[in-house]
């Protein structure tokens, strides 16, 4: 297997990233610079940052995974929610923040409740964001394993050289993008995110295009291969014909994509997504002022549907490739099947040419820095604002405060290499745990909390109080724990049972999670009249 070239334009990626992103450190010596780009950072690169963050590595590989497996488009439906949800993020909070000149959103909070409700949404932020990008920090390191084993079929990986192999992988990627963003800022972030996007849509299409050109008749001889009921399918509204009322309500909770989760499950995670999450509101506040941000915001959602059509159709088409050639061994789990998120990695690494397969790597390599650089700048920024500040002091100079935000984005990288190793460590020792999902969806069980207080703080003047918010966000995040079977998934792990529940009891999946946290807590939160703790505006 030649990889020459295809190590010459990764080692190319890197040193254009490097230089791009230290190329910021000037223009990020301040606070609002380093956290905010001076807020005046063009609307095209923040529409850019987006889609970078949106899209991870586990993104990137999971989706097509999930076209191959269910060989339709149901995913895209999910779409109508986050076009939904854009619209009202551009019209409600993101006019808020920008009202309120915070950088730290959760400063929001502090104003309109108390201390006690911005720390501890920050803290839900903080611990939340730490597990599910340390987690997905671990995902893109599955195709150096894949790497390894085509280089060397004679000889497998023990399970401690597979977690040295990951462990230097990760160092590597997390050292890497920790100095640029350190050094850089959020200019850094962003501007090297435009590249990142840039290299994740070409590797994309060349990879369409590749398939396309490798299957007989292109897309029109696929479709004589997906003849099943639901393949190729877009719509899916989950009922059953003739079943009853809760039976269909049931179905359509228990179920992943339907129309349904379109229009409410999709609306009420992507407003906890884009609405109360630091990770991505930071970015949209660099823009110049609320109409370019919010023209950012909602021109990103229009770009993710073809992005979504394209990584699903690769997905589709793998399939169809992989009847036409039997012959070809794909990775399988520990069942003896076939594993659906590694068939496109596989596919990368063995039927690509050099060249090709070097810039869909670099894609992979984009996904992974683009969502690790603004966790690190988003995380430090939180941190610094909503803690480091109260505990230790705020700085009297920029220099001073910058030197806090560096060491803050250090501190975090080192935390989320830890979860990143730990999950790793797990998952080779122990390989039938399935602690990745768990981990992988925490933000479904605690952003509905989030987004409860933050429509109390939005749509109501008088009502939640600063330490009745906390009850609510407590009680939001228990009911979708329950609903959702987490108790069932975490028993699991260690060979116990969990909570009992009726029969009827549906349970519900990811898209309508945030929906129900955010209903319990927003109900709860209301039942307590608004306190007189409010935080000064523009406060640390």
């Amino acid at each position: 297997m030649t990889i020459a070239l295809d190590i010459l334009v990764l080692v190319a990626y890197f040193g254009i990233i490097l230089w791009i992103g230290l190329s910021q450190r000037s223009k990020s010596a301040s606070m609002e610079g380093f956290a905010l780009g001076n807020r005046e950072i063009a609307w095209w690169a923040v529409l850019a940052s987006i889609l970078a963050a949106e899209i991870s590595a586990g993104t990137f590989f999971g989706a097509p995974g999930e076209g191959y497996a269910l060989r339709n488009f149901t995913y895209v439906q999910l779409i109508v929610g986050y076009l939904l949800a854009r619209i009202i993020v551009s019209a409600v909070f993101i006019p808020a923040y920008y009202r309120h000149g915070v950088v730290s959103i959760y400063e929001f909070l502090g104003q309109r409740f108390g201390p006690v409700t911005r720390r501890a949404s920050s803290a839900v932020f903080l611990v939340t964001r730490v597990l599910a990008s340390g987690t997905r920090l671990w995902v893109p390191t599955i195709i150096l394993v894949l790497l390894w084993n085509l280089a060397n079929p004679t000889r497998s990986l023990t399970t401690r050289e597979e977690f040295l192999l990951t462990a230097g992988a990760l160092l590597f990627v997390t050292l890497a993008t920790t100095v640029y963003t350190a050094i850089g800022g959020i200019r850094a972030v962003i501007w090297t995110d435009v590249l990142q996007i840039g290299v994740l849509v070409c590797a994309l299409g060349f990879s369409l295009l590749f398939l396309l050109s490798h299957i007989p008749g292109g897309w029109e001889g696929a479709k004589t291969m997906l003849t099943g009921e639901k393949d190729l399918l877009v719509w899916d509204w989950g009922t059953k014909d003739g079943a009853g009322f809760w039976v269909n309500v049931k179905s359509v909770l228990e179920q992943e994509y339907t129309v349904w989760a379109a229009f409410i499950g999709s609306t009420f995670v992507t407003l906890a997504t884009h609405g109360t999450d630091q990770d991505m509101v930071q970015r949209m506040l660099t823009a110049r002022n609320k109409n370019q941000s919010a023209l950012a915001t909602i021109l990103s959602g229009v770009a993710d549907i073809p992005i979504t059509f394209v990584v699903l159709g690769i997905g589709i088409l793998l399939y169809v490739y992989y009847q036409q050639n039997p012959d070809i061994l794909l990775p399988t789990n520990e069942a003896g099947a076939i594993s659906s998120n590694k068939v496109f990695p596989h596919f990368i690494l063995t039927q690509m040419p050099p060249g090709l397969r070097g810039l869909v790597l670099a894609g992979v390599l984009a996904t992974t820095m683009g969502s690790l650089s603004t966790a690190l700048n988003s995380l430090a920024t939180s941190y610094v604002r909503d803690f480091h500040f109260r505990w230790f002091g705020e700085p009297t100079t920029d220099q001073g405060k910058v030197r806090v935000l560096r060491f803050g984005t250090i501190l975090f990288a080192t935390l989320l290499i830890l979860v990143a190793l730990s999950t790793a460590w797990v998952v080779l020792h122990h390989p039938k745990l399935r602690i990745l999902p768990i981990i992988l969806g925490i933000f479904g069980y605690t952003y509905g909390s989030l987004l409860g207080i933050f429509m109390v703080g939005l749509f109501t003047k008088n009502r939640g109080s600063d330490k009745g918010n906390v009850v609510a966000m407590v009680l939001g995040f228990l009911v979708v724990a329950y609903l959702s079977g987490l108790d069932l998934d975490v028993a699991r792990l260690f060979g116990a049972s969990g909570l009992g529940r009726p029969h009827w009891m549906p349970v519900i999946e990811f898209p309508w999670r945030i929906f129900f946290g955010t209903t319990v807590t927003f109900v709860v939160a209301l039942c307590f009249p608004a306190s007189q703790s409010r935080e000064p505006s523009n406060v640390s």
